[in-house]
């Protein structure tokens, strides 16, 4: 396991303190929590100290549990000016979600959630992944891959992408990816309807 960064840390005690927040807000236990996300309480203990961060299948289930969309915990940057909200996302002002126990980042490059479309910037660290469990949602995944080279499951297929490849499936297919590069790999990905 690689050593973390300052910022991926001070990411990772912002993720569990929205956690955490959200969990007593809503007067929930961590034991009542963990039993809701199907998780541990060891592991949402950890999560919720910034001590680790969930992986997207987690995440999801966490954020299933409180009852809210997974892009809440997407960390804000400063806001749009008023004619661009909702169309407009800035280079400097994407929200961005930090999962740095399997080494991947995605950037929000659609405004919101509302929309029928998401797109986001994925980003994976050496060794990065979605996780070793894979997830399944409504709608389609497509997306393209801009640097380095991905693995890919869907269903019962294993397939290798690398820069210039594309792909689109069913989510409704258990899926999952991992980077395949000995260097950072990111992706281009869009999800209908949003995921996050």
């Amino acid at each position: 396991m690689r050593p973390i960064s300052e910022s991926e840390h001070n990411a990772n005690l912002w993720l569990g303190f929205q956690i955490r927040s959200l969990r007593l807000s809503k007067g929930l236990s961590l034991q009542k929590l963990a039993k809701e996300a199907s998780l541990s309480i060891g592991m949402l203990s950890q999560v919720e100290r910034g001590l680790v961060s969930p992986s997207v299948r987690s995440l999801r289930q966490i954020s299933a549990a409180l009852d809210v969309p997974p892009a809440l915990f997407f960390e804000q940057t400063e806001a749009p000016p008023v004619e661009e909200i909702g169309r407009i996302v800035r280079g400097k002002s994407r929200r961005i979600l930090r999962l740095t126990t399997t080494g991947v980042c995605k950037e929000l490059l659609t405004p919101d959630t509302s929309g029928l479309l998401q797109l986001t910037l994925v980003r994976m660290q050496p060794r990065g992944s979605s996780g070793s469990e894979p997830y399944v949602h409504r709608g389609e995944d497509a997306g393209f891959v801009l640097s380095g080279a991905m693995r890919l499951w869907v269903g019962g297929d294993t397939h290798l992408l690398n820069a210039g490849d594309s792909f689109r499936f069913k989510s409704s297919l258990p899926h999952r990816f991992a980077n395949a590069a000995k260097g950072i790999t990111e992706v281009l990905w869009a999800v209908t309807p949003p995921f996050y």
